[in-house]
């Protein structure tokens, strides 16, 4: 597929992102019997003759009528999901058993489909999957570092690598472990701490990755010009993680901002693959359209088949061999590289 190609499949991925953003994605907050149902279960506790305990103790763990040595342990605390948490579930729960019995079709609640519980899992499918795409990363990253250093020739003098890209990628690798790592804590346990460190630390990533393709598809070497390209594109990306922690968690504004970058870095790479003819350009371009592909699961949202699996919990598991693939690309790139500045050093 030629350059041009790639770059309009690509756009036009990006257009479907944009058609499709959804009005109405929360339309079980608004239900004013589900509204009555939690508002009942938080100031009672109980929902159909079932007690929460945890409506008796405060926000800060310290029994509402009690002594603080009634206070819960920490542990029990984060094991157990909080009152208003269990008031949500149930509430949803019985919620859409009502809704299935007059044939209607599941909603979202709080902009998320009505997942059922494993043990503390809220959304069991994509936190095991989100914890495969870390060990995916770790794994790449690892085999990456063992290349550079233990099979790779080194500079003779400073015994540091030939790779010039070489700390630009350790970083990234560690950026996304992070990012997965809060995937998995957020589809376990879903609370307004968890969710912004997902939303965050994905955007971290998002936006490091753009300014990685930037400086890798330009070929861009000297570090002044590296903090030129860096700097304005840092700035926003700190702004855009500091507007939704402690302004607003705006979910319309954080899609179209990480669609952007996405995309961007998408046809960098695709173009690029094409220009430069580049030794591993097909794994390159196996992962950019797969990714493209991927998109379309958040796209066409579906509700979880059985209460488990949903399209983002299948866009997880569609990362997953896609990892594989670009940490290969990223050492051969790596082999290439060094190959062509050992033989210019002879």
């Amino acid at each position: 597929m030629s350059p041009a190609a790639a770059a309009r499949w690509l756009v036009f991925v990006a257009a479907l992102g944009c058609l499709a953003e959804v009005l109405n994605a929360s339309a079980g907050d608004v239900d004013l019997l589900y509204r009555s149902c939690v508002e009942q279960c938080e100031s009672s506790g109980q929902i159909g003759g079932v007690t929460f305990r945890h409506c008796q103790f405060s926000s800060d763990g310290a029994p509402a009528d009690g002594p603080w040595y009634m206070q819960e342990p920490q542990y029990l605390r984060w094991k157990q999901l909080n009152c208003k948490s269990d008031c949500r579930y149930h509430c949803m729960m019985q919620r859409e058993s009502e809704r299935e019995n007059l044939g209607l079709e599941p909603v979202k609640y709080h902009g998320k489909w009505p997942f059922k519980r494993v043990f503390v899992f809220q959304e069991p499918v994509s936190a095991a999957l989100s914890a495969l795409n870390l060990i995916m990363h770790f794994n790449g990253w690892l085999s990456f570092f063992l290349l550079l250093y233990y099979k790779l020739p080194l500079r003779p003098q400073s015994k540091r690598t030939y790779y010039e890209y070489t700390g630009l990628w350790h970083i990234y690798g560690l950026l996304a472990m992070n990012a997965w790592f809060w995937s998995a804590i957020f589809h376990s346990r879903d609370i307004d701490l968890t969710e912004k460190l997902d939303y965050s630390a994905a955007a971290a990533l998002l936006g490091y990755s753009l300014i990685l393709s930037i400086l890798r598809t330009f070929d861009v070497k000297d570090e002044a010009s590296r903090v030129m390209v860096a700097a304005p594109l840092l700035a926003f990306i700190t702004t855009h993680i500091l507007y939704l922690n402690f302004y607003q968690l705006d979910y319309g504004l954080n899609m179209k901002v990480c669609v952007a970058m996405g995309v961007t870095q998408l046809l960098l790479w695709a173009i690029w693959a094409g220009v430069t003819h580049h030794p591993s350009r097909f794994k390159l371009w196996t992962v950019v359209f797969g990714g493209s592909l991927g998109m379309l699961l958040e796209i066409y949202d579906f509700p979880p088949y059985d209460g488990y699996v949903d399209a983002h919990a299948l866009w997880h598991a569609t990362t997953i061999p896609l990892t594989y693939l670009w940490w290969s690309f990223v050492k051969n790139d790596a082999e290439f590289l060094t190959s062509t500045l050992v033989k210019k050093a002879k």
